[in-house]
């Protein structure tokens, strides 16, 4: 990873990688992987990710599968993470992420 990332980035975005397509992952699930309380933190480093897409941040939503933000919160960014996660084959329905379907689990 580049040297205009934290340490703290750096696995946040390792632990991107290991979502697949088609698949996403959780805010909180990564900050539980990773071994901290905040999936705020997380939300956080993927704002901040200069990786993307082949780190997939498009893949992280809210636990209770509302996509989020991508690249802050604009809403044409917003629009943009919904077009890649439905290329990809996961579907919504009434704004939210079956995740029953869909989440990734760490391993």
């Amino acid at each position: 990873m580049a040297a205009t990332t934290t340490s703290f980035q750096e696995k946040v975005y390792r632990l991107c990688q290991e979502i697949p397509q088609g698949k996403v992952s959780t805010y909180k699930e990564m900050a539980l992987k990773l071994g901290i309380n905040s999936s705020q933190a997380i939300g956080q480093a993927l704002k901040r990710n200069p990786y993307a897409p082949s780190v997939p941040c498009h893949r992280v939503v809210k636990s209770d599968g509302r996509i989020g933000g991508y690249c802050g919160k604009a809403q044409g960014n917003i629009k943009k993470k919904i077009r890649m996660l439905e290329k990809e084959g996961i579907k919504m329905e009434d704004n939210r992420i079956d995740l029953g379907k869909y989440l990734h689990s760490f391993s």
